[in-house]
């Protein structure tokens, strides 16, 4: 007999719904009883246990407490009962997705969250008997890590189980589907798509398109047609204002030529933010979600991935030891379980479960996969998603898995390859401006301590103490080369040389004096390098150096690992070798699982062999000569996160990036469209300049046809929907009055304000100075690097909530999509100049001293358009810096007010404006 309402109210009974507000958190009984409390007696009905909130480790972090127990987290619950939902983390989100009352206090909020927890229970406890016995075990499981909803949900679904494994219900992996090959499909063909047909796509998407929607498409269609000439791909460079509805423009012409030509159409974007967007457009294209699901795929990196075997492996480790890790692995298991692709980053994910469990430690984040040697390969997400990319008339990728799989095409094809460049031969790059960042990231070298320890531990496997299911070289091979000496023999050698790379624990041995082996005394001489040519006085950030002139230890240690690292490739080459010979030679007589073992092994080799270790070996040679090419710039670095030291490296850049991004991506295509609102600089009055502008940061310039042009401005009103204010009178480098003149726009505007800070301390020093003054105006702040809240969730909760403000970085901007009112103001606190990086000096050397302008003019630019996302939006954009240059304000629309002015005025003004 499932429970009644009244008797699942009991076990809320003696709880008490926290939410964090001003002076220290709002509390409400099951009775109806609400009231403000201190934040010295929330934070002891917080730590008490018998408290009910949402996002545990948000609210500990907002009362600066810990509790002494595990704590009634709403989240919790409403991930189990409702596993790969999407959910904001807070109670005006679970209030929205359960319908219940929209919250419109603290108190309100408050009482959501028991009704909340209330009206899961009762969900829970109506389910099929069929679902509450499924899941009995993983709830008698989950009781013994400590979950707090444990017994209530006992209660609630009435089913009792004997007791059995200690990871029962976390066994999620068993019951999976698995996956199917599918014969090739062929070469894509090069049938082009003519603009009457784009233009009639899209009027069958949408209706009657806007005239500019309109002839977007039409210049789209540039990209899909036929190639010419080897090497030459057609390139359109295509700018749409805000508003302009690129995405389906473009998907008009894109989808035809799928349609007309097979797979091999890949969509690439910088922010996973805007994959999500392009699947939803996709939803016109193809109304019934199977068939979307057939045709449009959305591909990441691995480490976006829930990898089963880490997942089997972590959970098997901590079956026995209670606690809110073995909760978290309990949840993320019934998500598991609830048909999702597996994609962590993705808008089902328990994302909060993060703040108890390290997502790295499930997920295949540093060349761990052992393919079809894995017990889990035919259900594994990463590989379904692989398989569907393959056959799917559309991709929705990203631009670093683009470059990635670029960088990895001059491998050996095998089973563990991911999409062949036969199935990428037409790309749509949105987001295009990022093109530039994509590619100096995928396409740069990095020699340092964490990169020497991962491939030490990819070698000998785990030393010392460390925890792992990862296994080395020498584990995973063994078996297979027993029956050869000479495999045998570079097996050794290989384990043996990597001993010469930093291990387990360098960077506390290279600060002192027991540096081991050449690369922890490389890593102790460039740690002593950087340190003395840098400034001392501001130990908070990434330090950095020019590599020479450099000393003699120094050049005595680099000679030493460059050998070093010689006798570990040639080795893993000739191991490498060998496995792929006994493949060939021995094909009849090997099984499948041994071949995909022998393969993967292969292919791990190679990559390291014939990449990573070459690559360090010329940034060391060249230490030795002084003579780095004009194409490249070196430095050595201490990377630092919260003013602590957590890596030590050599850096080798492209100066230009775009320069192998032609090479490796463009030019083997055969037709791409680069679109973005802003593509081009228009700060000169030359109009040519603009386009140049653009077709040097997407690498256009170097391909020998010339990219067709065209641009398209919004069809927003800017010199009604916006206003931009230059204040003049706020001090620099005065931290009161940064805070004050960013309290008072906030408050101003009524909220729906985002502050963007270029430097993570004075983020941190405005938020504790304006949090409280906001709070008592009813204003919720987040900040970011304050809030125990990924990025994702930041956005989430700024967007949901209507006069909530949020504090962050300038990178910041790029993660924003957040339409109405709930962003209306934008204030950055300085003119957001690039930092004077080594990088940067030799990037303005090559491109020119206005290189700084613009980059500066796209951020702005980028900013701006965030502001104002649909036809009534209406939004301020505020720069607190008297001295911001005329020539920068080309970034802003034409027809958007400019007014240098300073802070009462902007104020008065804002608060007219918006009403």
């Amino acid at each position: 007999m499932p429970p009644t309402t009244d008797s699942l109210a009991g076990y809320l009974a003696g709880l008490t719904a926290l939410v964090p507000a001003p002076p220290g958190a709002a509390v409400c009984g099951m009775d109806g009883s609400c009231r403000r409390v201190s934040r010295e007696e929330a934070r002891e009905i917080f730590s008490s246990g018998q408290v009910l909130v949402a996002h545990a480790a948000f609210v500990a972090g907002r009362l600066k407490a810990a509790p002494s127990r595990p704590l009634f987290d709403v989240l919790e619950l409403f991930a189990f009962v409702r596993p790969g939902k999407p959910m904001v983390p807070s109670a005006l989100g679970l209030a929205r997705l359960i319908g219940l009352p929209i919250p419109q206090s603290p108190e309100e909020a408050a009482q959501t969250l028991l009704g909340a927890a209330l009206a899961l229970l009762q969900e829970a406890a109506g389910w099929p008997l069929e679902l509450r016995q499924k899941l009995a075990p993983l709830t008698q499981t989950l009781g013994r890590a400590g979950w707090r909803w444990a017994a209530t949900l006992k209660a609630a679904i009435c089913e009792e189980v004997p007791h059995g494994s200690p990871i029962a219900g976390l066994e999620a992996w068993r019951n999976l589907p698995e996956w199917e090959d599918e014969a090739s499909l062929g070469v894509p063909g090069s049938h082009a798509v003519t603009p009457d047909e784009a233009k009639a796509r899209l009027t069958r998407l949408i209706g009657t398109p806007r005239p500019e929607q309109a002839a977007y498409a039409e210049a789209a269609t540039y990209a899909f047609g036929p190639r010419e000439d080897s090497g030459s791909p057609r390139i359109a460079l295509v700018e749409a204002g805000t508003g302009t509805g690129k995405t389906l423009g473009y998907l008009a012409p894109a989808s035809l030529w799928a349609e007309k030509n097979g797979p091999g159409l890949w969509i690439s974007t910088y922010t996973r933010n805007l994959q999500r967007q392009i699947l939803q457009e996709l939803a016109y294209l193809y109304p019934d979600p199977s068939e979307r699901d057939e045709k449009a795929v959305v591909r990441k990196g691995r480490e976006n991935y829930l990898c089963l075997l880490n997942f089997e492996d972590a959970a098997k480790r901590t079956a026995l030891a209670p606690g809110q890790r073995s909760v978290a692995l309990g949840l993320i298991g019934r998500w598991i379980a609830s048909g999702t692709d597996g994609d962590i980053s993705g808008a089902g994910f328990p994302a909060f479960l993060a703040a108890s469990l390290p997502l790295s430690e499930i997920t295949d984040r540093r060349g761990e996969c052992i393919y079809a040697a894995c017990p889990h390969y035919r259900t594994c997400f990463i590989e379904r998603a692989i398989r569907r990319a393959r056959h799917a008339p559309i991709v929705v990728a990203n631009h670093a898995l683009v470059i990635a799989q670029a960088a990895s095409d001059g491998l050996a094809t095998d089973q563990t390859t991911d999409t062949p460049p036969e199935r990428r031969l037409r790309y749509v790059f949105d987001e295009g401006h990022h093109l530039f960042d994509a590619a100096d990231s995928g396409f740069a070298a990095l020699l340092s301590g964490r990169e020497m320890a991962e491939l030490r531990r990819w070698i000998r496997g785990p030393e010392g103490r460390a925890r792992t299911r990862m296994r080395g070289v020498e584990e995973r091979l063994k078996d297979l080369v027993a029956d050869s000496d000479e495999a045998r023999e570079a097996l050794d050698d290989a384990v043996q040389a990597a001993g010469a790379l930093a291990g387990e624990g360098w960077l506390a041995r290279i600060t002192g004096a027991g540096a081991r082996g050449p690369g922890e005394v490389f890593l102790a001489e460039v740690h002593r390098h950087v340190r003395a040519r840098s400034d001392d006085r501001d130990v908070f950030y990434t330090l950095e150096a020019e590599t020479q002139p450099l000393g003699e230890e120094t050049l005595r240690a680099a000679m030493e690992l460059s050998r070093a690292l010689i006798r570990i490739e040639m080795p893993l080459t000739k191991l490498a070798l060998l496995l792929r010979r006994k493949m060939d030679e021995k094909s009849s007589m090997v099984e499948p699982y041994t071949k995909a073992r022998l393969e993967a092994a292969a292919r791990g080799l190679e990559r390291r062999a014939k990449r990573v270790l070459p690559a360090w070996r010329q940034m060391l040679e060249t230490l030795e000569t002084g003579e780095v090419s004009d194409d490249f710039t070196d430095w050595f670095e201490i990377s630092r996160e919260e003013g602590r030291d957590f890596d030590v490296g050599f850096e080798r850049h492209w100066v230009d990036p775009t320069v192998p991004l032609a090479n490796e991506i463009l030019e083997p295509a055969h037709g791409a469209l680069i679109t973005s609102a802003t593509l081009r600089d228009t700060g000169d009055e030359n109009p040519d300049s603009h386009w140049q502008s653009a077709e040097v940061r997407t690498g256009a310039l170097h391909l020998p046809l010339p990219p067709r042009r065209a641009s398209f401005g919004s069809p927003f009103r800017y010199d009604q929907q916006a206003r931009i204010f230059i204040v003049g009178d706020v001090a620099r480098r005065d931290s009161d009055a940064l805070a004050v003149a960013m309290r008072e726009l906030f408050l101003a505007s009524g909220g729906g304000g985002l502050g963007l800070f270029t430097a993570v301390r004075a983020l941190r020093d405005t938020e504790n100075r304006i949090a409280q003054k906001l709070a008592d105006a009813g204003i919720s702040l987040y900040a970011q690097h304050v809030d125990r809240l990924d990025t994702g969730a930041l956005v989430d909760l700024f967007r949901a909530e209507e006069n909530a403000c949020l504090l962050g970085t300038d990178a910041l901007r790029d993660g924003i999509d957040v339409p109405g009112r709930s962003l209306r103001l934008v204030v950055f606190d300085k003119v957001p100049w690039p930092k004077p990086t080594i990088l940067h000096k030799a990037r303005r050397a090559r491109f020119g001293r206005s290189y700084d302008d613009l980059l500066t003019r796209l951020r702005l630019k980028q900013a701006f358009g965030r502001l104002i996302r649909g036809p009534e939006d209406k939004g301020c954009f505020v720069i607190l810096e008297s001295a911001t240059p005329s020539r920068l304000l080309a970034a802003f629309p034409e027809g958007a007010t400019v007014k240098r002015c300073g802070l009462a005025e902007a104020i008065g003004d804002i608060k007219g404006f918006l009403g």
